[in-house]
C-alpha cells in the first residue's frame, strides 16, 4: 500500500484543484448573462449562417488530423522499445527497423499522394 500512496495523493490534489478552480470560477464570474455571452465564439471571427441543407465542410481538413493522429500513435511505440532495448537484443533491433520501414513506407505512400499538401 505504501507505493500507491504518492498517486493516491497526487490524485487527491488534482481533484481539489479542479474542484476548486470550477468554485472560484462560479464564486468570481460575472453573474450577468447577455447576448453576446450566449453567442457562439469562433476564434475571434463571426460565425456564419450555414445553408439550409447543411454546407460542406473540407474532408481535407478531416484527413489530416487522421494523419497525424495515426503516426502520432505510431510515434508512441517507440518508447516501450526504448526502454527495453537493453533486454531485447538483436531481436528487438530487427522488429523496430521492419516497424520503422512500415512507417516510412506509409509516410511515403502518403507523401506520394499529396495528402500532406494544404490546398
Amino acid at each position: 500500500m505504501d507505493l500507491y500512496v504518492p498517486i493516491i495523493v497526487l490524485g487527491a490534489l488534482a481533484f481539489v484543484f479542479a474542484g476548486g478552480s470550477v468554485a472560484m470560477a462560479a464564486l468570481t464570474g460575472p453573474k450577468r448573462w447577455n447576448r453576446a455571452r450566449l453567442d457562439a465564439y469562433e476564434c475571434g471571427i463571426e460565425p456564419t449562417p450555414q445553408p439550409a441543407g447543411g454546407g460542406r465542410f473540407p474532408v481535407k481538413y478531416y484527413l489530416t488530423a487522421m494523419l497525424f493522429i495515426v503516426f502520432d500513435i505510431e510515434i508512441i511505440f517507440l518508447y516501450p522499445w526504448a526502454v527495453a532495448f537493453d533486454h531485447l537484443g538483436i531481436f528487438g533491433l530487427v522488429e523496430m527497423v521492419l516497424f520503422i520501414l512500415t512507417v516510412l513506407v506509409a509516410y511515403a505512400y502518403i507523401w506520394r499522394r499529396g495528402g500532406l499538401e494544404w490546398d
